[in-house]
């Protein structure tokens, strides 16, 4: 009774697994699905070999590796990242760096604008109390609307 049963969660397993890594490959004919789902008489023959190749004690790895050397790198939904992929996986950090860096320089243009470079050039000029007072009122920038003071910087400035 127990062997029968050994026997059946070795099956699942088996199974589990084998569906697993058709999951993550690629139909060769259809393309767009991977061989579980695929009714290709090629994908029905993959499933196949995977199963028999697990049954034979294989790892995952050296499945996808065989697959991988059967039928090219496409064939597996997830390359490897190596130097052919590399701009393929590093794209997205890419994208966001450059985001960032645009969105630090707009940051940056905002602070050194004409209010500030004005304040600089009168810095140094001799004027009245009166005179810096209106100048300091022309010249200073209203605050932003709708932006909040950070929260470190509110502690700063209570030390």
């Amino acid at each position: 009774m127990e062997s029968e049963e050994d026997a059946v969660k070795k099956a699942q397993i088996i199974d589990a697994r084998a569906r697993n890594i058709s999951h993550n490959v690629r139909c060769t004919e259809c393309g767009s699905q991977s061989i579980e789902d695929s009714q290709a008489d090629i994908a029905i023959l993959l499933r196949k070999l995977i199963r028999d190749e697990i049954r034979t004690g294989k790892s995952d790895k050296e499945i996808y590796k065989k697959l991988e050397e059967d039928f090219g790198e496409t064939v597996l939904y997830t390359p490897k990242f190596d130097m052919q992929t590399a701009a393929l996986w590093l794209s997205p950090f890419l994208v966001a760096g450059a985001a960032a860096g645009v969105w630090a320089y707009n940051k940056h243009r905002k602070k050194t604008n004409v209010h500030v470079m004005a304040l600089n050039l009168v810095k140094n000029v001799p004027l009245t109390l009166k005179e810096k007072e209106t100048m300091l009122d022309v010249l200073t920038p209203p605050p932003s609307q709708g932006t909040r003071i950070p929260f470190w910087w509110r502690w700063r400035q209570g030390q």
